[in-house]
């Protein structure tokens, strides 16, 4: 048998794996690469969730299969979290499912309600997920660009218009990966207005929901009537940095995780009883380290903001999650977002997502991961002035010599 499978045919080279292999080739050469690039949180999780999580593990009783909706006690935990911050009331039985991390939640959510030919419009730039899971379930994407929140909504309004067949969901991902946008309450009531409107289901992702520095983030599931159409789905990740840990939720609509639910039934047994365990824990314990954790990236967003201007590049500051979104310095001349990022760890030893990894409209930005301390920033800006120098020095001596491919 020749030939790619089909499903395989569907998905493009995976942008992030050409940096991923560069980086780590210079590191087998001895670079010191500052890595800014994938959002992989540095901090431990907490103490009192691991003392749990190892607790929990030395008991005899815990080591078979767990449960795929997952365990009640962390079903309520999640019920009780949504109650609290949000004031939204959910049923844990038939309104929430605990998943193995979002990005597994979001992608069997895609294979759960997805039929051959379904139209889904998905914002561009976004989390590579947000389109290729649909796509992976045999639907057709409408890549809307998504300067903001505002202009993404008024691209969905165009969009419906000229769908063949007409569109059956939309995803929202607020604050955004890659672009650090957030939105208001109002964002959610319009969305929810234009959603039934045309008959929509909409898939919220909120991964970066605790992850904010001005005004607390929203949740759809606060608007009246949200649940008659809406799914959102959360992590434990990043906010309590358990990333490796993968364990998320889904909660909203019943149908919807009711569909979630079954799928996830045929495909897994659930998260690891402790790591469950672990996770009520967190939800149900202190908060004191998620304020530390806001803290730490606030402080981070700080110093790279400000160590970046000072080398040359002029980074807008994020009101939310662990990324800053920046446009290729102007002193780069017309770069796109992956030839730049291999010159930047080539030249600079600095790793950063090229943009064009996020969707078409994302390839003159690059992502930057506040996930290394303070002096590896302020380290990483020294280097980056010393490019940045270089490469204007270059310009008006001779054109750029292309370094991607």
């Amino acid at each position: 048998m020749s030939g790619e499978f089909h499903k395989i045919r569907r998905l493009p080279p995976y942008v992030f794996e050409q940096v991923n292999r560069r980086k780590a080739e210079l590191r087998a050469q001895g670079a010191d690469i500052i890595d800014l690039g994938m959002g992989n949180p540095d901090m431990p999780a907490p103490p009192h969730v691991i003392a749990k999580l190892a607790e929990t593990a030395a008991k005899p009783n815990v080591h078979g299969y767990s449960a795929s909706r997952g365990i009640p006690g962390l079903r309520r935990a999640l019920v009780d979290y949504y109650d609290r911050r949000f004031g939204v009331k959910l049923d844990k039985n038939r309104e929430v499912v605990v998943t193995l991390g979002s990005k597994e939640g979001f992608a069997n959510l895609a294979q759960a309600i997805t039929a051959p030919g379904d139209v889904i419009l998905a914002p561009d730039p976004s989390y590579p997920l947000h389109h290729f899971g649909f796509i992976m379930a045999g639907a057709s994407i409408r890549a809307i660009p998504a300067p903001t929140p505002e202009a993404y909504l008024s691209g969905i309004s165009k969009a419906i218009r000229y769908s063949v067949p007409p569109p059956t969901a939309m995803v929202l991902c607020y604050p955004s990966n890659p672009t650090a946008d957030v939105c208001d309450l109002e964002f959610y009531k319009d969305a929810v207005a234009l959603a039934k409107k045309h008959d929509l289901y909409i898939l919220s992702d909120l991964a970066y929901n605790e992850i904010y520095f001005e005004e607390p983030t929203p949740s759809i599931l606060q608007v009246n009537g949200a649940k008659d159409i809406a799914v959102e789905t959360t992590t434990m990740s990043k906010t309590y940095s358990m990333a490796g840990w993968r364990i998320g939720f889904a909660a909203g609509n019943e149908r919807l995780i009711g569909a979630l639910a079954r799928v996830k039934s045929y495909l897994d047994y659930g998260a690891f009883t402790p790591i469950q365990v672990a996770a009520c824990a967190a939800l149900d314990g202190p908060q004191d380290c998620v304020d530390e954790f806001r803290a730490t990236y606030k402080s981070r967003r700080d110093v790279l903001i400000e160590s970046f201007g000072r080398a040359g590049w002029d980074v807008p500051t994020p009101e939310a999650s662990m990324f800053a979104w920046a446009e290729i310095p102007p002193q780069c001349g017309d770069m796109r977002s992956l030839e730049f990022a291999l010159k930047l760890m080539n030249e600079a030893e600095v790793a950063v997502a090229p943009g064009a990894g996020f969707g078409e409209h994302g390839d003159r930005h690059v992502r930057i991961a506040l996930v290394e301390n303070e002096q590896r920033i302020r380290q990483a800006a020294r280097n980056i002035k010393r490019f940045l120098a270089k490469v204007a020095e270059e310009g008006q001596s001779e054109p750029l010599q292309r370094t991607g491919s």
